[in-house]
């Protein structure tokens, strides 16, 4: 299952190891040197993707920026990646919406298993998403007034029509 990782971490060195990683296993692969740069250029929610986040980095933390994200609606999955795991920390970010907290350094099976499973959760989302907007719209079909329901007529402005007599 491809998609596009993106790689929040302040490490160059560890960034680009990943990265490399990451693409021999057929992923698509954005790097950014901060939470900002990430803000910077939102990742779309219409392509499968998820979000490796560091804990510890300048500026916005990784928890700061996982509450950033969940604050305007992203639905991308993450998995913190730390070289300081720590039990209120980690229990936080799950409590929070992530889907794993990986400790530095990782393996690739542990890393690529984890990948695997955030953008698989991810395609579920968006799948349930999308059959949502199905049902939506379809409800919105049904609500809609016609000149044959009773609330078509029953509106204060609709024609009325005259009343055979007979």
């Amino acid at each position: 299952m491809p998609g596009l990782v993106h790689i929040v971490d302040d490490d160059a060195s560890f960034r680009t190891a990943i990265e490399r990683r990451l693409k021999k296993a057929g992923y698509e692969v954005a790097t950014y040197p901060s939470a900002q740069h990430l803000l910077d250029c939102l990742p779309s929610e219409s392509e499968l993707g998820c979000i490796l986040l560091d804990v510890r980095i300048p500026g916005l933390s990784g928890p700061e920026l996982q509450g950033r994200l969940s604050e305007i609606g992203s639905t991308l999955p993450i998995v913190f990646l730390t070289g300081y795991a720590d039990v209120p920390t980690t229990v936080r970010a799950i409590k929070a919406g992530a889907d794993d907290f990986l400790t530095k350094p990782v393996s690739s099976e542990e890393l690529l298993g984890a990948v695997e499973r955030a953008l698989a959760h991810h395609q579920a989302a968006r799948s349930q998403r999308s059959k949502l907007d199905v049902v939506r719209a379809h409800v919105a079909t049904l609500t809609r007034p016609t000149s044959r329901s009773p609330t078509y007529w029953a509106r204060p402005n609709a024609r009325s029509r005259p009343i055979a007599t007979g």
